[in-house]
């Protein structure tokens, strides 16, 4: 089991880090750098093998055309630097992911455009890329803009993890995209563009169960399989993930996550964290128990 860190905006907030919309968590790294730093290393501290860069937010969608078209590679590497710095002050053997956010806002495949995705997805990449030890497009409602990214990435052999959001209610009995996509078209994508790693991620706990069983049956051992779901209430069809501070489930502490985590586990996941409300208590009690 590799366990991966916790939700970044919410531990932010938590710590009295600047934060607002519509920048959210790409609010921090400007203003301070070293609180993400610390988020980081409690996320290690807590167990996690695996951060992920805070450039989650570093889109036009939070911080604006104009910011974007002046200020993307400086920010990025901000939060690349942040994470390296956290890894070294760890002395810990920990893997840093180059986040790959949704382009056009989280929830919002309808919003994608692929003849605008390489020009907001190429000084991500770029900035990112020489410091990086895998790729992870996360949070990602729509087949079509995972692909337009994995076409950009460098050939070097680094490996490629792609984590959808789903549907909070499962139509039909099978889990959706927040797209309307289904799982046997992300089986499609997968073998296509041959990724190493699917995961679920800023979505209930109970549908991505759903998902993982739905999706373990048909691949290969090769593809690995994970989830970090959020402690939101069910969102429905109009939500954003970002457009708020939205409640945070009461019942979703580090004990109820965990249940959730070992049902993860017997379904065939490997990869397991948290996202948003999913603090460091949550992974220390992963990693406490798939550690042991």
């Amino acid at each position: 089991m590799k366990i991966l860190d916790g939700g970044f905006g919410r531990e932010l907030a938590r710590r009295g880090a600047p934060f607002r919309q519509p920048e959210w968590s790409a609010l921090a790294l400007t203003e301070a750098p070293e609180i993400v730093k610390e988020v980081h290393l409690d996320f290690i501290h807590a167990g996690a093998d695996v951060i992920t860069t805070n450039n989650y937010a570093v889109v036009p969608f939070h911080i604006g055309e104009e910011r974007f078209e002046n200020e993307v590679k400086q920010l990025v590497q901000i939060a690349v630097d942040q994470a390296k710095q956290a890894v070294i002050e760890s002395d810990k053997n920990v893997l840093i992911a180059g986040c790959l956010p949704p382009l056009f806002g989280s929830y919002r495949a309808d919003l994608f455009q692929k003849d605008k995705a390489e020009k907001l997805a190429h000084p991500i990449i770029e900035t990112l890329s020489p410091h990086v030890d895998f790729w992870l497009a996360e949070t990602q409602s729509c087949i079509a803009e995972v692909e337009a990214v994995h076409a950009l990435l460098p050939k070097d052999n680094r490996e490629f993890w792609v984590s959808f959001t789903l549907q909070d209610e499962i139509q039909n009995q099978q889990p959706l995209l927040r797209s309307g996509e289904t799982i046997e078209q992300v089986i499609e994508l997968l073998s296509r563009i041959k990724a190493d790693a699917v995961l679920f991620n800023c979505c209930q706990p109970e549908v991505i169960l759903q998902a993982i069983k739905a999706i373990k049956t048909a691949l290969p051992e090769s593809i690995q399989v994970g989830a970090y779901a959020n402690a939101f209430p069910p969102q429905n069809s109009e939500a954003t993930a970002n457009d708020g501070l939205d409640e945070i489930r009461a019942d979703l502490n580090p004990d109820l996550y965990l249940n959730f985590a070992k049902q993860w586990e017997q379904a065939g996941a490997t990869l397991i964290g948290g996202c948003c409300g999913i603090g460091p208590e949550h992974i220390s009690a992963l990693s406490n128990f798939f550690k042991k």
